[in-house]
């Protein structure tokens, strides 16, 4: 549940093929961890579920498939409304 920050307008977004809110301007991985979307993909290395790392796109920790664009670092990637995405 978002705490702080309800002023800005409100979009509708896919993960995983469900519907989500988020808060125009949200990154995907704000979004996603905000809305309860739980995790962004599981460990090549058995490790479970990941959420990212450096948090702000030198790495691929956070990264999501987004429909008609491919593979996207979800922590720079602005969430937009319609956006259809699945982990990768």
């Amino acid at each position: 549940m978002r705490l702080v920050d309800q002023d800005r307008p409100g979009i509708r977004f896919v993960f995983e093929g469900r519907r989500c809110d988020a808060r125009a301007g949200d990154t995907l991985l704000t979004a996603i961890l905000a809305g309860e979307g739980g995790f962004l993909r599981r460990s090549e290395f058995g490790d479970g579920p990941r959420a990212g790392f450096c948090l702000m796109g030198a790495c691929q920790d956070c990264r999501v498939v987004v429909e008609g664009r491919g593979p996207v670092r979800a922590c720079v990637t602005e969430c937009t409304p319609g956006m259809v995405v699945r982990r990768a």
